[in-house]
This record gives structure tokens, sequence and C-alpha cells, in this order.
């Protein structure tokens, strides 16, 4: 699996979003393509605590704990699947102004593997390894850029 850590993941990601532009439409999902870009800047900025998400209750904790190994395994993540209510983007912001900030949380996360170890507590998931911090920001981003065809 790949990861954003990965100097090679990390360029594929940057020139893929190169590639997208206002008139890129949704295979699948609500999101137009700039709520898409303001929807995959929330992981990264909770993974440094600049975004907040509510605390699952316990039925929620055990469907998560049974989710969090299809973060950042090799399996594609199926489309439509729900997202936490804090990372729903519904409002319309400006394309380039979106896409900018999210190359730029990419790029500090990619430069930022060291701050990940030897673990950092999700909010939903618990504990993760580095490892597990990269794999799932790659496969996340992954995702989306695929929902827009790049």
């Amino acid at each position: 699996m790949k990861s954003i850590f990965d100097k090679e993941a990390y360029r594929e990601i940057i020139n893929r979003l190169d590639e997208l532009t206002k008139e890129n439409e949704a295979k699948w999902g609500k999101m137009n393509v700039t709520q898409m870009l303001k929807h995959c800047q929330k992981p990264i900025k909770l993974a440094y605590r600049e975004e907040r998400v509510k605390k699952p209750n316990i039925f929620m904790r055990l469907l998560v704990k049974l989710m969090k190994p299809t973060l950042y395994n090799d399996k594609p993540w199926k489309q439509g699947l729900p997202t936490a209510k804090e990372f729903v983007v519904k409002e319309d912001k400006d394309f380039e102004t979106e896409k900018e900030k999210l190359k730029k949380l990419i790029t500090r996360i990619h430069n930022s593997e060291d701050y990940f170890k030897p673990s950092k507590k999700h909010p939903i998931f618990g504990d993760m390894k580095p490892w597990m911090w990269g794999q799932s920001g790659y496969k996340h981003l992954d995702h989306h850029l695929k929902q827009f065809g790049v």
C-alpha cells in the first residue's frame, strides 16, 4: 500500500491534483469538485488536532474497530461510503483557493512522518502508527481523486 510519506506517492497525488479542474464531475457521491477539495483537507487537519469530530457511541466504536484495517489495506474503498458529519461539505468555495490549501496540507503531512512517531491517537480509530497514518492519508486522497476522474 502506498503512503503519503513516500516521495513517489506524494508526487503522484500532487500531479493528479494538478490535473483536476473546476469542470471535473463526480463519478459517484453528492459533492462537487470544490467541496471534495475542502473535504479532503479535514482529515489532514484532524491529524494535527486542527479539526474536531464527535467521538462515536459504543455501538459505533465496535463498528469502527472492525473498519480500522480498511483505512490502510490494499482494497479500494467502496463508492458512496458514509462520512463523519463534521466532514460533510455543503457550501461552495473558490476552487483554486481550496486546491492550493489542500496541496499545502498534503505537503505538510508528507514532511511530517516524525510527528506521528511512535504513534498518534486518532479521535475515532484510536492509536495509529505512522505507517497507518501515511497509508490511510494516501488512500483517502486516492479515493476522492478517482471519484473525480484523475
